[in-house]
């Protein structure tokens, strides 16, 4: 029969002790960082099928729309009903909102659309969510957002703003450019332009053909000068989005019915295409 040897017993009860407190050490490690990285940015999709139609043929757009992180490409968040849906044409508005198609994504609700070009010009097509609770920063999100698109090469509207609560009102014409250009706008809030606003950007990274280094490479950060204008040279071909970021003028009850914080948002969605990619008359996919 084996003797039974204290010393052994205590020397093994001391080598399961320090095996669990790294273990715990690690554990504790990862939520650590999970806690103190970076929140992710949170940006409204809205995403047409092209930027530039040149041919009454290819008038009928189709509209991706989600709420989530576009260079990670999610989590997709849920989205409520918008309170408004609109395009901006020829001094007037119409109202889109009948004609959003409810659709699930990753299990959350997201929407699509399709719209029918009919006057050439610039298109303003816009939405106003529904207030989102983010709980782990603890308050609102409210982020207004449009895209332009271009039918048949008439210009004139591109540059008004189109009275969204927050919005980027573009300096250099958002269609039409290439990869390089400096995507230049002056952030309003009510009308107004805000000085040294933060405007973070970030890639719609679609098939995560782009893999950042770290976290410091998935949003971008400028900030407006004191005039509110904001300067981004754009890197690489395909949709970006441009988050112009204010705190809300009034705190609103959070789901426990305390005041909490409202960050409004002027979001605007632009595409760049690559020169050697281009031939006449055509253009990439709109996904690239």
């Amino acid at each position: 029969m084996a003797q039974f040897s204290l010393p052994t017993f205590w020397n093994a009860v001391s080598l399961y002790a320090k095996r669990l407190l790294r273990f715990a050490a690690g554990v504790f490690g990862v939520i650590v960082l999970g806690i103190l990285s970076p929140a992710q940015a949170h940006f409204l999709v809205l995403l047409p099928s092209t930027d530039v139609v040149d041919s009454p043929q290819q008038a009928e757009l189709h509209f991706d729309i989600q709420f989530t992180h576009p260079m990670e490409q999610g989590p997709v968040m849920p989205m409520e009903t918008p309170l408004q849906f609109f395009v901006a044409h020829g001094g007037q508005r119409q109202d889109l909102l009948k004609i959003l198609q409810e659709r699930r994504l990753e299990g959350q609700r997201a929407f699509s659309a399709r719209y029918r070009l009919a006057q050439p010009g610039d298109h303003v097509f816009a939405i106003a969510p529904a207030p989102y609770w983010e709980g782990l920063e603890k308050k609102w999100i409210v982020h207004h957002t449009k895209v332009v698109v271009n039918f048949m090469g008439e210009e004139g509207e591109w540059a008004k703003p189109v009275g969204l609560p927050v919005e980027i009102q573009p300096l250099t014409r958002p269609y039409g450019m290439w990869t390089g250009n400096c995507f230049r706008g002056i952030v309003l809030h009510q009308g107004r332009p805000v000085p040294f606003a933060d405007v973070e950007v970030e890639f719609w990274n679609v098939d995560k053909k782009v893999s950042p280094p770290n976290d410091a490479f998935v949003t971008q950060v400028v900030k407006t000068d004191g005039q509110g204008v904001f300067c981004y040279a754009i890197p690489r071909a395909g949709w970006w989005g441009f988050a112009a970021l204010v705190d809300g003028p009034e705190k609103r009850p959070g789901p426990d019915g305390q005041p909490a914080d409202v960050e409004l948002g002027g979001v605007i969605w632009v595409r760049t295409v690559d020169m050697a990619e281009t031939r006449s008359g055509q253009l990439p996919k709109s996904s690239e």
